[in-house]
């Protein structure tokens, strides 16, 4: 069991949270990114830098997960590719993606990218603050007791 991190948008803050969650735990954490990241020197903890590019770090993470492992992202088509694999996807918004509701969720997606190309610019999220944080918290702690059992 393993947690995977789309690390190039994650917040600091919820980084911060699997940091100590993986301490905790013991459960591997591994922040894959276009970027070099710097990680606390902790066993389970490590950082993968990849190439540069369109979806690089997300075929990366699709090529290591593993069916039951956890994938942090806020990236629709990513969250449905890992749930087709048998992964559980979480937002750093707290919200646990499903393969009910991920369908919904990439046609809105791609509905907002189509206004958004069209000159109609919507506001984006809102920044995380301290409920998201907690919702994050929350849902993690949730699949942690599962995944100790």
């Amino acid at each position: 069991m393993q947690i995977w991190v789309d690390a190039d948008a994650c917040p600091v803050m919820i980084k911060q949270i699997l940091f100590r969650a993986s301490k905790r735990t013991g459960i591997p954490v591994t922040l894959i990114a276009n970027q070099p990241l710097q990680v606390p020197r902790q066993p389970q903890i490590q950082a993968v830098q990849v190439a540069s590019g369109f979806d690089v770090a997300d075929n990366e993470i699709v090529r290591r997960l593993t069916a039951g492992d956890l994938v942090i992202t806020a990236d629709i088509p990513l969250a449905a590719e890992v749930i087709e694999q048998g992964g559980q996807a979480l937002s750093p918004r707290g919200e646990m993606y499903s393969a009910d509701d991920i369908a919904a969720k990439r046609t809105m997606r791609d509905f907002m990218d189509t206004l958004r190309a069209s000159g109609i610019h919507g506001a984006g999220p809102s920044a995380l603050g301290d409920k998201e944080r907690q919702a994050f918290a929350n849902a993690l702690d949730r699949w942690l007791a599962k995944a100790v059992r």
